[in-house]
């Protein structure tokens, strides 16, 4: 075997780490760097290798693609500080009241044009959970249907359009992030539709679980609500469109289409007068933070990767997962149970640079097409970001949840939504051509 238990011993008590709670940066770089050590005292380190680390580095920054994460998460968070999702939630559950189930219909429409908008899970999760959470539990919502629809609806932002997973994908697999935004639209109005599918179901099952909003709640009325309608849902789902249609039609690329996104919430805060300097210190503030995060990240996993490299950990990873049983369909099997597991216990960012390194390689050499990879794992981590006991989804709404709703409510509510995530992931590794039709259009 060689030095490859070097690798294997690095890559454990990396993880060892996580589980302690280090913080995922420091704790690439401090076990790089102290199995830099061992390597080199046991010879199986080349010290030679971190000359390519500068390049390496450089390289990564000189991504275009990369700016439009600054782009879209700027957008969402303007977006949201703005009160355009609260008006937007607001007004969509006005007009879907009336029906049993209407509210939970309307957190799944919002939902999803928030995911399109935001591009953050956190972000979607707790406004959605701020918002619409109590006024579910005030008309009689069941509390597991109320709390699961939320978490489930709110974590499409991992997967639709301009998700922020799709974005750190393509840099980590190689591919356009235009493709992956294109092959992610149907699988995630597949999850949107199922969703609002079983909604109605439970509504028709058991009405008491999901009743309609009473008159007495549904306070505009007429002509005030088609005014409202148009200023508080037009407006925003022709920003998404345009942001988005510029990307698939190939009018402009996803960093283009995110400044314009940015500069379009801007001009839809400050044409619904919220705009303030605090407002924009605020979203800058947020986009900061995430940005730091994310480079900070790539950065140490660089690091950690050329490491683990240089101990021969790649290579040796690379053969076991070509000599799994099953070959081309094994490697699929194998790979989302990984994602899966990882997706419980680590953010999005952290199974992207720690998995995508090890599974890219032999997965383009067992002929896999990236594109339906990429969003076949960005639906995995959709399952796995609200599987109870750890999802993150799952924490980020039991931080703004009332009182009377339950912890194991929320926890249990979950399920049934995992199981139609399930659903999901199965129709995109079954039919492909849910992913690649419109690539191949587009193309």
């Amino acid at each position: 075997m060689g030095f490859e238990w070097l690798a294997i011993a690095m890559f454990v008590f990396f993880f060892v780490l996580i589980l302690y709670g280090y913080p995922v940066a420091f704790s690439f770089a401090g076990t790089a760097i102290v199995f830099v050590v061992i390597g080199v005292a046991a010879g199986a380190f080349n010290l030679n290798l971190l000359k390519l680390l500068p390049n390496r580095w450089f390289g990564t920054m000189s991504d275009f693609t990369l700016l439009a994460i600054i782009y879209f998460v700027f957008m969402g968070a303007v977006f949201e500080k703005s009160g355009l999702a609260e008006r937007l939630l607001t007004t969509v559950g006005i007009l879907l009241g009336p029906m049993r189930g209407g509210l939970a219909l309307a957190v799944v429409l919002v939902g999803t044009l928030l995911a399109a908008t935001t591009g953050v899970v956190a972000a979607t999760v707790i406004v959605m959970g701020l918002l619409s959470l109590p006024i579910m539990i005030k008309y009689g919502y069941n509390h597991r249907l109320a709390t699961g629809i939320i978490t489930a609806s709110g974590t499409m932002a991992q997967l639709l359009p301009p998700s922020l997973v799709l974005v750190v994908l393509s840099d980590q697999i190689g591919v356009s992030v235009g493709d992956l935004f294109l092959g992610a639209v149907f699988p995630g109005l597949i999850l949107s539709g199922l969703y609002a599918l079983y909604v109605i179901l439970i509504a028709w099952l058991r009405p008491q679980d999901a009743p309609a909003l009473p008159p007495e709640a549904r306070t505009v009325h007429g002509m005030a609500l088609f005014q409202q309608t148009m200023v508080a849902v037009v407006p925003p789902v022709l920003l998404i469109f345009a942001v988005l249609g510029s990307i698939f039609f190939g009018i402009a690329t996803p960093t283009e289409a995110g400044a314009v996104g940015a500069i379009g919430a801007c001009i839809l805060t400050v044409l619904n007068r919220n705009m303030s300097w605090g407002l924009i210190k605020s979203a800058a503030r947020s986009t900061a933070n995430i940005t730091a995060l994310v480079i900070m990240i790539l950065f140490c996993s660089t690091l950690f990767g050329l490491v683990f490299d240089g101990l021969g950990g790649q290579s040796y990873i690379k053969g076991l997962l070509l000599n799994v049983p099953g070959g081309f369909w094994g490697f699929i099997i194998v790979a989302n149970i990984a994602i899966f597991l990882l997706g419980i216990n680590l953010e999005f960012i952290e199974i992207c640079f720690i998995a995508m390194p090890l599974f890219v390689p032999a997965a383009r050499e067992l002929g896999v097409d990236m594109v339906w990879f990429g969003v076949m794992m960005a639906v995995n981590l959709n399952m796995a970001f609200i599987s109870p006991p750890v999802g993150f989804s799952l924490f980020y709404l039991q931080s703004v949840a009332p009182p009377e709703v339950k912890t194991i409510d929320i926890h249990k509510g979950a399920l049934p939504f995992m199981v139609l995530q399930g659903i999901a992931l199965l129709s995109v590794i079954l039919f492909p051509q849910t992913v690649r039709w419109l690539v191949n259009v587009a193309g």
